[in-house]
């Protein structure tokens, strides 16, 4: 059985050790950017790789580029098969934060073609809750060849969301929390507000409480407000670099609404060309 949205922790413990299973650890801390790593040193996932957001899930920062670049296909090939991923792997990624990071590769991996990749439910926390192994120290790099299919029409440019939203077809949606898409508190970025035409739709809103994701039915509903008629396909995700945007494909995967794409650059890239229009208030 192929894994390809969600996987929860008793399955995970039982897949362990198999030939074909790919573990990524991808906790990372936007604040102290060693900390991911640190804390995979300490403890993780028996078999997992480390996947670094800067150095693995993105790629270099230009000047007119955003914060979290997609790195070149082929670089990112090259660098799952030292992560011991493989064209026939069962990949499975986890954080310590929300799922943001570890949805990222997720998204990444579908980008490269491949569909045989899940996130851990609850992450690392939920897997030492639950009584799960863990070892320290850095495993050897993997040997694994791993070939990309890339699929172009997944990502868009600042071009392309720029054309698209002079067409009523399509929806540009922000995962950001409603306090910076509204522009009144921006920790991160240099300018603060939103790409005009955008609405609000924050990933956290994909969770319960315990920090897994909310039911498949209840995120259908949930989107399918948001859509308000708008086909998934039209969908177009955004955030502050491209991150937590993946956060919302994979819970319009889990709710069975597929074919949404991503904005890459997203805000941080939009404002980087001061042309751009900007908007700042909520929704009305």
């Amino acid at each position: 059985m192929a894994y390809t949205t969600l996987i929860d922790v008793e399955t995970l413990q039982r897949l362990l050790g198999g030939p074909k299973l790919a573990i990524l650890d991808c906790r990372f801390d936007l604040g102290r950017p060693q900390a991911g790593r640190t804390a995979f040193l300490a403890a993780h996932i028996p078999g997992a790789r480390f996947a670094d957001l800067n150095a693995d899930l993105a790629g270099p920062v230009t000047a007119h580029g955003g914060r979290h670049p997609l790195p070149p296909p082929e670089v990112f090939a090259q660098r799952l098969g030292s992560l011991n991923v493989g064209n026939d792997s069962q990949v499975v990624a986890y954080d310590a934060a929300n799922g943001s990071f570890a949805a990222r590769a997720w998204w990444m991996l579908r980008w490269l073609g491949h569909s045989e990749v899940a996130v851990l439910e609850g992450g690392f926390q939920a897997w030492v809750a639950a009584g799960g192994a863990v070892q320290a120290g850095d495993p050897p790099a993997g040997t694994r060849h791993f070939t990309a299919r890339v699929d172009p029409a997944a990502v868009l440019s600042s071009r392309q969301v720029a054309a698209a939203l002079t067409d009523s077809q399509y929806l540009l949606v922000d995962a950001r929390a409603a306090e910076r898409y509204a522009g009144a508190l921006e920790p991160i970025d240099a300018v603060a507000g939103h790409v005009p035409g955008a609405v609000n739709h924050p990933f956290t809103g994909n969770l319960a409480p315990d920090g897994r994701f909310l039911p498949s039915h209840e995120l259908r509903r949930r989107w399918e407000q948001r859509l308000a008629g708008h086909s998934p396909e039209k969908l177009i995700a955004m955030c502050g670099s491209g991150v937590t945007a993946c956060h919302n494909l994979l819970s319009l995967e889990v709710a069975g609404l597929s074919g949404a794409k991503l904005y890459a650059g997203s805000w941080s890239e939009w404002i980087r060309d001061p042309n751009r229009p900007v908007q700042v208030g909520s929704e009305p």
